[in-house]
C-alpha cells in the first residue's frame, strides 16, 4: 500500500478530505478524555444557572440538568461513531442528506457557532487570567486567542493529547473544590427538595439537552482517524461517558455556586470560585481560575479547529477546494480573528444577550441532528460513496430536497414552542406556563419525515457505486500532495 507524509513541521496537512486506511491511528478511549475536558470548563458552569435563576430549588435543578445531559449527549455520542467509519469530519457528512449546495443551510450555522461560542470562551478565560495574573482582560484575551490557534494550528493529535493532560489536572484541582464547594456553609433551605415547577425545570433541561446535542456538530472531527474496526458501541461509550460527566460536574457546580451565592453571584462564576477556592486555602482559588483559563483555552481551540473545517466546506460548495496546508492555516487563523475581534468588541449589554442568542444557535441543529442520524444508522446505515461527497455533480445532488425540507419543516413545528427569554416566546410556550419543549417536537418531525422521504433512495445502487470507487479513493488520498 502506498504510504504518505502526514505533516509537515509538525502541523496538520489535511482538513476536510478523506483519511486514508494507512494513515488511521489513535486508541478509542483518547476520546473520553478529550470529550470530558471539553465539557468540564466554566463556560459550561452558566448552563446550570438556568431554573436557579428562575426561583428552582436546588434539587430540582441537579435533577433536571442529569437528566437533561443524559438524553442530550445521546445524540452527540452517536455521531462520534461516524467519524471512523467515514474518515470525514462531521459537516461534510451534511451532503448525503442536503445535498453538494443544499449543506449550506447548516454550515453557515455551525460556522457562527464556532465563532460565537469563542467570544464567549476567550471572555471568561482572559477575566479569569485578569483575576488571578492581573492586566487587562483585553489583554489576556489576545494571550488565550493566541495560544488557542497554535493548538488549532498543530492539529487533531495535540489537541488529543492536550486535552488528556489537561483532564488529569482538572480532575485533581476541582476534585479538591468540588470537595470544598460541600463543606462550606449554605443558606438555610438550600437542600430542601422544593416545589417543583415544570417551566423551570423544562428550561433547564431544554438548555443542558440543547448544550449536549451542539456538540454533535465537532465529534466526528476527532475521531475520523480511528481505524475503521473501532466499534460504534466503544466509539459511543468513550464519547459519552466523556462528555456526559464532565458536563454534569460543571452544570451542577454552577448550579450550587448560584445556591450558595443567592443574589451577590456575579453571573460568571468566576468570583464564587476564587472565593470558595479559598476555603481551601489561600491562593487556591488562583488555581482553580488558571487551570480554568487553560480549559477554556482547550475548547477554544476545538472551536477554531471545527470551524476551519466548516469554512473550508462552504467555500468547496461553489469553487472546489484542494485542500492544502496553506488553506487550513488561513481558515483557522481567520476563524481566531474573527473570534477575537468579537470578544474585545463585546459590550456588557452583549455578554447579557449572549445566552439567548446561543439558544437560538442551539434550537438550528436539533432537526439537523435527526436528519443526520435517521439517514446514517436507518436509511443508508453507514454505507456512503465517499468520492461522490466531493463531486459538485454526483449521486448525492446539489440540492437534497429530502434533508431541506425535513429539516425546514421540523424547524418550523419547533417555533411556537421557542422560550428565549425576552427575545422571543412562543404561544405553546405561554400556554404551558413559559416551559420549551421544542426539543421534544424538532427531533421526532425533522427524524420521522426525512425517514419517510427517503424510502425511495436506492441504497444497493449507491453501495455498489461505493465499493467500486472504494480502491480508487484509498490510493487518491494516499497520494494527497503536500503543499
Amino acid at each position: 500500500m502506498a504510504t504518505t507524509q502526514q505533516r509537515r513541521g509538525g502541523l496538520e496537512v489535511r482538513s476536510i478530505d478523506y483519511v486514508p486506511l494507512n494513515e488511521r491511528h489513535g486508541k478509542v478511549w483518547h476520546l473520553g478524555p478529550l470529550w470530558f475536558m471539553s465539557n468540564a470548563q466554566i463556560a459550561t458552569l452558566a448552563v446550570g444557572l438556568i431554573s436557579i435563576t428562575e426561583g428552582a430549588s436546588l434539587f430540582w435543578s441537579v435533577l433536571a440538568i442529569v437528566i437533561g445531559v443524559l438524553v442530550g449527549t445521546l445524540f452527540m455520542a452517536f455521531h462520534s461513531a461516524q467519524g471512523p467509519q467515514l474518515g470525514l469530519p462531521q459537516m461534510i457528512q451534511s451532503r448525503p442528506q442536503f445535498g453538494y449546495i443544499g449543506a449550506l443551510l447548516v454550515w453557515f450555522f455551525a460556522y457562527v457557532q464556532y465563532a460565537g461560542f469563542n467570544v464567549f470562551n476567550s471572555i471568561l478565560g482572559g477575566e479569569a487570567m485578569s483575576q488571578t495574573a492581573h492586566g487587562p482582560t483585553k489583554l489576556w484575551v489576545v494571550i488565550v486567542t493566541v495560544v488557542a490557534l497554535v493548538v488549532a494550528l498543530v492539529g487533531y493529535d495535540l489537541i488529543h493529547k492536550a486535552e488528556r493532560w489537561l483532564t488529569y489536572l482538572m480532575i485533581i484541582v476541582f476534585g479538591i473544590f468540588t470537595i470544598a464547594l460541600f463543606l462550606i456553609h449554605y443558606p438555610a433551605g438550600t437542600f430542601a427538595i422544593g416545589t417543583f415547577k415544570a417551566g423551570p425545570f423544562l428550561g433547564q433541561f431544554g438548555v443542558v439537552a440543547g448544550y449536549q446535542i451542539s456538540w454533535a456538530i465537532y465529534v466526528s472531527d476527532y475521531s475520523r482517524y480511528l481505524r475503521p474496526d473501532v466499534t460504534v458501541r466503544t466509539t459511543f461509550y468513550w464519547t459519552y461517558w466523556g462528555s456526559a460527566i464532565g458536563g454534569a460536574w460543571m452544570m451542577i457546580v454552577g448550579a450550587v455556586l448560584a445556591a450558595w451565592a443567592g443574589k451577590s453571584f456575579d453571573g460568571t462564576g468566576i468570583g464564587e470560585l476564587n472565593r470558595v477556592g479559598d476555603h481551601v486555602f489561600t491562593g487556591f482559588g488562583a488555581i482553580v481560575l488558571v487551570v480554568a483559563a487553560l480549559g477554556l483555552i482547550s475548547v477554544t481551540a476545538l472551536n477554531m479547529y471545527g470551524g476551519s473545517l466548516t469554512l473550508i466546506s462552504a467555500v468547496d460548495s461553489f469553487k472546489r477546494v484542494r485542500p492544502t496546508l496553506g488553506v487550513r492555516i488561513f481558515t483557522v487563523a481567520l476563524t481566531a480573528a474573527l473570534s477575537v475581534v468579537g470578544a474585545l468588541a463585546a459590550t456588557q449589554n452583549f455578554l447579557g444577550n449572549f445566552d439567548n442568542f446561543l439558544l437560538l444557535i442551539l434550537y438550528l441543529f436539533i432537526p439537523w441532528t435527526a436528519v443526520n442520524l435517521v439517514d446514517y444508522y436507518i436509511v443508508r446505515r453507514g454505507h456512503y460513496a465517499i468520492a461522490e461527497i466531493f463531486n459538485p455533480h454526483g449521486m448525492y445532488g446539489r440540492w437534497g430536497w429530502r434533508g431541506v425540507l425535513a429539516y425546514l419543516i421540523g424547524f418550523a413545528a419547533m417555533v411556537p414552542f421557542f422560550d428565549v427569554g425576552t427575545l422571543y416566546e412562543g404561544p405553546a410556550a405561554k400556554a404551558l406556563g413559559d416551559a420549551d419543549i421544542s426539543f421534544f417536537i424538532g427531533l421526532p418531525v425533522a427524524g420521522i419525515l426525512y425517514y419517510i422521504f427517503s424510502r425511495s433512495v436506492d441504497v444497493e445502487a449507491e453501495t455498489r457505486v461505493a465499493e467500486a470507487e472504494a480502491a480508487e479513493l484509498e490510493q487518491a488520498a494516499a497520494e494527497h500532495e503536500l503543499p
